[in-house]
């Protein structure tokens, strides 16, 4: 008897304790403000205007999402090798920074459903001589650290299985377009959207895409902490919401444009997502 007592009491106190926790979707909209982190560096989803305002595609969704909460947005400038420890430590609520949802990383962060996808390209400069992956062999490519981009960029180099064949890394997306007008390296694998907004800007001049690289799309999703579930189920909801009413589509013209066609579909063919 004295034993059922014990194990009784212990789990009213269990439960005690889940009934005041507040999770981090209420902690949220307790402290009025949503600090989202966004890569800056990354057109036309995260950079800044003339007068150094972030925008993008990811500024518009975090006001969105902010909107819906009832809170303020914060946009925290995040380069992309600090995207998940800058969710992680604290630092920002969420990450809305065309983050791939890979497997590796969903064992120490939380992944919502896909909110943008990527085909990528091959960016290299038009005296390299590179007109696909196949004519990397003795040539220097390179990109930023723990981009998805970068780690299939890497797989190619380690099929061709050269030694005169290198790989740099770098901090950001721009380090590498640098790195690459300045024949540091020869090519990169990047985004079509954003390789399109990097010639059109002019500020690296020289470049061009020779074609598709060997990659699957790049679907992309926001950052949470893993165990925070309510968050991450309020997320999927507001994600899930912006495509149904168009706001995705609105967003994508906005930023990325329709040349190239209509907002892609966020869902995988013979999936649930």
């Amino acid at each position: 008897m004295r034993i059922n007592q014990l194990i009784l009491a212990a789990a009213f106190a269990a439960l005690g304790t889940t009934a005041v926790h507040a999770d981090q979707l209420d902690d949220i909209i307790s402290s009025g403000k949503l600090r989202c982190a966004v890569e800056l560096d990354f057109p036309p989803n995260g950079s800044r205007d003339k007068d150094n305002k972030p925008i993008g595609f990811d500024v518009d969704y975090c006001n969105d999402l902010a909107a819906a909460l009832g809170v303020k947005a914060e946009i925290v400038d995040t380069p992309d090798p600090d995207r998940i420890p800058a969710v992680l430590s604290g630092r920002a609520d969420v990450g809305i920074a065309v983050a791939s949802d890979t497997l590796e990383r969903a064992r120490t962060i939380g992944f919502s459903i896909p909110y943008f996808v990527f085909n990528t390209i091959i960016l290299a400069r038009e005296d390299s001589g590179i007109n696909g992956a196949a004519d990397f062999k003795g040539h220097t490519v390179g990109g930023p650290a723990g981009a998805y981009e970068t780690s299939a960029l890497k797989e190619t180099v380690q099929k061709i299985n050269d030694p005169a064949t290198k790989m740099l890394t770098f901090q950001s997306q721009s380090d590498s377009f640098l790195a690459l007008s300045q024949k540091k390296i020869d090519a990169t694998y990047t985004t079509a959207t954003i390789a399109a907004h990097v010639i059109k800007s002019g500020k690296y001049p020289g470049l061009k895409i020779v074609g598709d690289a060997p990659v699957d799309p790049d679907y992309c999703a926001f950052l949470v902490q893993r165990q925070e579930q309510g968050l991450l189920n309020y997320v999927n909801l507001f994600l899930n919401r912006q495509v149904r009413s168009g706001r995705y589509a609105e967003l994508y013209a906005k930023w990325v444009g329709t040349e190239g066609g209509p907002a892609p579909d966020l869902t995988v063919k013979g999936t649930y997502r």
